[in-house]
């Protein structure tokens, strides 16, 4: 049986036909706000239903919610604040009840039906958000960097995002309909924001082994200096599903937003988020969407207990390695030998490897996935 979205109903806020000219009439006459690419993105996903059940930017009453409980108002999981923040200037000129055209680049993209707009204190988004208020961190930096007031309201999209990447932006329409054309039942959604290596290989087929598909779903979007970059990630994976996966069983697909690096509260954001893509399963691994040493290895295992009315299943995965006796990659269940034995996935010694033009070693990563790092000059993010 499909898994539903999150809420029960797909949101669907794209106009098409006479909708969609009559906005672009109408958005010439409106008032407009110059929105970023990472709010083109927020918008792009509320009005594709990947932000389901959202159907515009927060109200007071969600954002409050949602940093004091990590739920909608009405009391539906939910743990990051999707906002438009606007300059105390511009809000001045709003009232509720105003239609706002939304542009980029000076394109109309969408239309706002201002429910309400609202003051916000920049410290208490970033210690319920973080849950540290330590600007090192790149989520806070940007929550202090906000602008001072924060504009509510339903919005409609009238110019989808024209991705550099299409052959692999898929709706959740259009994944739930290739997986139900596929007669997969259970899809486990693995969410990354790095190439892949063998650690993260082994994490994918052991849940592949309990479940009908594999949703490969890299974020595409902002992330901060020394990750790898967009391309990188795509070209790697795809070396990795053609040479070591069976191709009936996994689809690569890509969620365009901006890495927020919230750690658990990200990790449940990211659950949400493949179930309104049609997963019933999502591997959540150490360190989920961490960053530094902001937060303990495990939070992100811990949150879901807070959740129990999720609809879509974590798939917890501890610590894993390549052991040198067991000839294999093991985790800390299965595996008897002592940590001399021990080869550990190191992202910063691949990364060094990779900076000196050299590949990472057969036990850490598969030979086609690194020839396709290695073909670019600087696969890192500057």
């Amino acid at each position: 049986m499909t898994i539903k979205p999150h809420g029960g109903k797909l949101i669907d806020r794209v106009l098409t036909g006479t909708r969609k000219e009559k906005a672009l009439e109408k958005s010439s006459q409106l008032q407009s706000i110059e929105i970023d690419v990472d709010l083109l993105k927020d918008v792009n996903n509320i009005a594709t239903g990947v932000f389901s059940p959202l159907e515009g930017f927060m109200t007071q009453d969600d954002y409050e919610s949602v940093l004091k409980n990590k739920r909608l108002s009405y009391d539906l999981p939910w743990t990051i604040p999707i906002v438009l923040d606007v300059t105390n200037e511009v809000g001045a000129g709003i009232t509720e009840g105003d239609e706002i055209c939304l542009t980029h680049e000076g394109t109309p993209v969408a239309i706002l039906y201002v429910d309400d707009k609202y003051l916000f204190n920049k410290r208490v988004l970033a210690e319920s958000v973080f849950a540290t208020a330590d600007q090192e961190h790149p989520g806070v930096a940007k929550a202090f960097a906000m602008k001072d007031m924060l504009i509510g309201g339903k919005i409609d999209l009238i110019e989808k995002i024209n991705s550099p990447y299409y052959e692999y932006a898929l709706s959740p329409v259009e994944t739930r309909a290739l997986f139900k054309e596929k007669g997969w039942k259970t899809i486990v959604g693995f969410q990354t924001r790095n190439v892949p290596h063998l650690g993260h290989e082994y994490v994918q087929k052991a849940a592949l082994t309990f479940t009908d598909g594999l949703f490969i779903n890299p974020v595409i979007g902002k992330k901060k200096s020394g990750d790898f970059r967009d391309d990188v990630i795509l070209d790697s994976y795809k070396a990795a599903i053609d040479n070591y996966f069976p191709k009936d069983r996994v689809v690569m697909s890509i969620f365009e937003t901006e890495m927020r690096y919230a750690g658990p509260r990200e990790a449940i954001f990211h659950a949400i988020v493949r179930q309104n893509f049609g997963c019933t399963h999502f591997i959540v691994g150490r360190d989920h969407a961490g960053v530094g040493s902001f937060y303990s290895p495990f939070a992100a295992h811990e949150i879901f207990k807070e959740f129990p009315d999720l609809d879509i299943q974590p798939m917890f995965f501890r610590s894993f390695s390549y052991c040198k006796k067991c000839a294999s990659i093991v985790n800390d269940k299965i595996c008897p030998h002592g940590d001399d034995m021990q080869i550990q996935f190191s992202g910063s010694r691949m990364r060094d490897l990779i900076v000196a033009g050299q590949e990472p070693p057969a036990d850490s990563m598969r030979h086609e996935v690194a020839q396709e790092i290695l073909k670019y000059e600087n696969p890192f993010v500057v």
